[in-house]
């Protein structure tokens, strides 16, 4: 991944493994909230109505908002755009409860200088047993020794609309809960935020725990604390986010499902936004530099040493 890339991330000698792991009150309480409210409001208020609300704006929060905005616009950088379509989409990110915008670079930025060190802390490595790992990355963080300094570029560091999200991100479910609440009464107010929220950062976890673990590895990269893993059954769910040992082989690529046969719809409506004329400078694996380390793994049907996705 590439958190030092992007120039937010200084390495001054620290210590990515030695660290407690400590309770975040306000994560905590946050999640368990939304958690609580979908296992007990979940059935008394479905409806199939509040049901599509449901997937609708899940689908769209989580593949607009988190893979494009967040993750391969905000943090990779992977392709450009206008400034409003960004904020758009970083603002639908937001929508996914997880974190701000300045929130999402930290938690994404140390995690991945964490990965790319030869050793690093247990949580960064998803290495403890699944129901330890999920009270870790759910509830928790680490609070290292001997942290690296970390620096958000100045232009998304002064971005007043970014700085909007992050002191409010939370407080963004409102206006959206009183559209929903207006139009479909409880039941879609439950369903479109408390049980959207919960099943969105659950699975977030779910993907981020078992990507990190084993599964199909078109890719590996010598000498690093942690693989990334692909799981091919769950590219339609994740739109695209679930081929992450293909993210970790090229973090700034804007196409995730670079295998054949690999769903990536994050990926087509990036494509959908360059034939609108709304994304340029589409960063993809065979344009950028490859990683130090990286090495194809070989697979069945696979010569073992060609690029993958050699044009757009």
């Amino acid at each position: 991944m590439s958190s030092i890339s992007t120039g937010r991330m200084i390495d001054d000698s620290s210590d990515p493994v030695k660290g407690r792991v400590v309770w975040m009150p306000a994560k905590s309480v946050w999640i368990s909230a939304m958690t609580l409210v979908a296992i007990i409001g979940g059935p008394l208020t479905f409806t199939w109505s509040a049901f599509a609300v449901f997937v609708l704006l899940t689908a769209i929060t989580i593949c607009l908002g988190h893979s494009v905005g967040m993750h391969r616009l905000l943090l990779h950088r992977s392709f450009s755009t206008p400034l409003w379509i960004e904020h758009l989409l970083v603002y639908l990110g937001t929508l996914v409860g997880m974190a701000g915008p300045f929130g999402m670079i930290y938690a994404h930025d140390i995690r991945d200088w964490a990965q790319r060190q030869r050793d690093c802390h247990d949580l960064y490595a998803h290495r403890r047993p699944f129901f330890t790992d999920a009270f870790w990355q759910m509830h928790c963080a680490v609070a290292l020794d001997e942290p690296p300094r970390f620096v958000i570029e100045e232009r998304v560091r002064r971005d007043r609309f970014y700085r909007l999200l992050e002191s409010t991100w939370m407080a963004q479910q409102i206006p959206l809960g009183l559209v929903l609440l207006i139009l479909g009464g409880l039941p879609w107010l439950v369903w479109g935020i408390a049980v959207r929220i919960s099943v969105s950062l659950t699975g977030h976890w779910l993907v981020g725990h078992f990507a990190h673990r084993n599964g199909h590895q078109g890719w590996s990269v010598d000498d690093v604390a942690v693989q990334g893993y692909n799981l091919p059954r769950f590219g339609l769910v994740t739109f695209g986010e679930s081929f992450h040992g293909n993210h970790h082989a090229f973090p700034e690529s804007a196409r995730l499902g670079i295998e054949p046969g690999q769903l990536d719809l994050g990926w087509h409506f990036i494509r959908l936004l360059a034939e609108l004329g709304l994304a340029s400078a589409i960063k993809l694996p065979h344009t950028i530099v490859p990683r130090e380390g990286l090495r194809r793994v070989e697979i069945s049907g696979d010569a073992g040493g060609a690029h993958p996705v050699e044009q757009f």
